[in-house]
């Protein structure tokens, strides 16, 4: 039975707007649906843009204040810096308003041949879905309806009012006071950004530490920057309820397991507003996906490895399959979506090389295992080689030592993972990302880096191996000591 598109993608967020635009462009029939009444999903609006835009704001505003510091800067006045948030915010809308008027245009997405329908819909049947009164039939359909901040059923939260990463960007006024639930990369980027601006905030944790998913070292140094930069950070305690008085939110904590450091003496935090960042979940509801024999949890639709749901004709990919929520992944995962989709399912998602990085100051930037993963897998045949960025040159020369490089091998050179904390890690990191893509050793870090550029760092991490390899081989050392007696008897 014919039928009148080859895909139908549903939700214009990141991976939807790649499907739509490279199925278009390969001369495919494509119908882009999108429940809002914009392109562009959570990064462009609520995410990656409008958070980088106040982080590189926040930390423009710390570097000034670290030059007056240092006597390199002086102001006319004693009164210091002032933050004006109204221009903060304008600078926001910017950045957003060029990227949706340009590359998330709808305009532009028509140029290519994309049909755009701005409205909700459902799956009928396993071959229909209907919107915006039509019942549309495809070759394929492509679920990327993305994520949504989770929100804790805290007692006295929703009647008190709280901010999630859709709703502070549209402050236009800095709040004095902050706390902040959750202590993952949202949480963190945001708190410190706030602070840098001039927030009093509070962070709460709910494990022992910051960014519990990332490597320990790396996610300490974070979180004594964070500490630095005036940031108050409670430690494995959860919020129980909130109050209000006098104009304040009331958040009440309780110690997890152990001694909490919130639970002597300062049960309840004071603050203007309060940021949830603890999570987020997919948005399946209202998508008939039972009726389309798509099986979901609440981590997200349920794909195998080709991306394909239960139901073949219906693939998912981005943050409503529950993986890794970034944009570059949900890119990746779209392209995947995409092959399969339009021509034959033989492409599988690989996951083995997917780098990603935290946007605090320092950054924090990662792919592939951690240590501990790694030896759980290769017990003894890990080698572990750290190169701290204090012994690198240009972070000398840029007063900006703090941090590291952690490459994680197995001994015959083979790389495992690594974690970058630093200045420019996420940047650094691709590197190492290209290393363990084309299956390198180690040792090809090795090679001529300019000097003086922070990226000697890799190089530096990557040398340590040999090092290491002569260090442990005493029939290799003495081998060479005799060889060079030799040359020397015979010079």
């Amino acid at each position: 039975m014919p039928v009148s598109y080859d895909i139908v993608v549903i939700g214009a967020g990141a991976a939807g707007l790649v499907v739509a635009s490279a199925a278009a462009q390969l001369k495919a029939k494509v119908l882009l649906v999108e429940g809002s009444d914009r392109l562009g999903g959570d990064c462009l609006w609520y995410g990656c843009v409008p958070s980088k835009a106040l982080l590189h704001v926040a930390h423009t505003v710390h570097r000034i204040r670290q030059a007056m510091a240092a006597g390199w800067v002086t102001l006319p006045g004693p009164a210091g810096i002032s933050v004006d948030y109204l221009k903060v915010y304008e600078h926001i809308r910017s950045a957003q308003s060029y990227i949706a008027n340009h590359a998330d245009s709808p305009d532009r997405f028509r140029q290519l041949g994309v049909e755009l329908v701005f409205a909700k819909g459902r799956f009928v049947d396993g071959r229909t879905f209907e919107v915006a009164g039509r019942q549309v039939q495809a070759r394929a359909f492509v679920i990327a309806t993305g994520s949504r901040p989770w929100v804790p059923p805290l007692p006295g939260l929703a009647e008190a009012g709280y901010l999630t990463n859709e709703s502070i960007f549209d402050l236009t006024r800095l709040p004095k006071s902050v706390a902040v639930i959750g202590a993952g990369p949202v949480g963190c980027e945001l708190s410190q950004a706030l602070a840098r601006l001039g927030s009093e905030v509070t962070l709460i944790a709910s494990r022992e530490r910051i960014l519990p998913k990332e490597d320990p070292e790396a996610a300490q140094v974070v979180q004594q920057q964070l500490t630095q930069d005036g940031i108050r950070i409670l430690t494995r305690v959860r919020a129980t309820a909130v109050g209000q008085e006098q104009g304040a939110k009331l958040l009440s904590l309780k110690a997890n397991s152990g001694a909490g450091t919130a639970a002597a003496g300062d049960p309840v935090i004071r603050a203007e507003e309060i940021l949830v960042a603890a999570g987020r979940i997919p948005n399946v509801e209202g998508l008939g996906l039972e009726a389309a024999g798509v099986q979901y949890t609440p981590q997200g639709i349920q794909v195998n490895a080709k991306l394909q749901t239960r139901n073949p004709r219906i693939y998912a990919c981005g943050d409503v399959i529950g993986g890794p929520q970034f944009t570059h992944v949900a890119a990746y995962e779209a392209a995947v979506a995409l092959v399969n989709a339009l021509f034959f399912p033989l492409s599988q998602a690989r996951y083995r090389v997917i780098p990603w990085a935290i946007f605090t100051e320092p950054e924090l930037a990662r792919v592939g295992l951690t240590e501990s993963e790694a030896r759980q897998q290769y017990g003894k045949d890990v080698v572990v080689l750290k190169q701290e960025f204090a012994d690198v040159d240009r972070a000398q020369a840029e007063a900006a030592p703090l941090g590291f490089a952690k490459l994680i091998c197995r001994r015959n050179g083979q790389i495992l993972g690594a974690h970058l904390v630093g200045s420019q890690a996420g940047e650094l990191i691709h590197e190492v990302v290209l290393a363990m893509s084309r299956r390198l050793p180690v040792s090809a870090l090795t090679g001529i880096h300019i000097y003086p550029t922070r990226s000697e760092v890799n190089a530096k991490a990557a040398l340590q191996h040999r090092r290491q390899q002569l260090a442990t081989n005493p029939r290799l050392q003495n081998f060479l000591q005799g060889f060079f007696a030799w040359r020397r008897a015979w010079s």
